[in-house]
């Protein structure tokens, strides 16, 4: 039994690792970057370093914190897009020590 317990929880693993889609940006609108994360929640992004064309960049931009750790915040970052040089998005960065994490206010 615990055998089975042991392989349903690895395999909810390695499904929860290969979930996360990856886009590359030069094939896609500023618009269309924007609307996969809502989408999705957090995707991966592809793209070449403005700074070095040779370069390939890529990281991981979600839609808020709640696709953060927990001692991360979403900040706004700009990638490039197939329409935009600068396209605005969110990916998580280590939140400053002593600085307090802004919960969002219940309506």
């Amino acid at each position: 039994m615990k055998r089975v317990l042991l392989a349903f929880f690895l395999s909810l693993l390695a499904a929860k690792a290969q979930a996360i889609s990856r886009y590359d940006t030069k094939d896609m609108s500023c618009g269309q970057v924007q609307s996969a994360i809502e989408r999705e929640g957090a995707v991966i992004l592809r793209y070449r370093s403005p700074r070095d064309p040779s370069a390939l960049r890529f990281d991981r931009y979600v839609r808020d914190r709640q696709f953060c750790r927990h001692n991360e915040r979403a900040e706004t970052t700009l990638v490039p897009a197939a329409d935009r040089k600068a396209c605005p998005v969110r990916e998580c960065r280590p939140a400053e020590p002593g600085r307090r994490l802004r919960l969002p206010s219940r309506p």
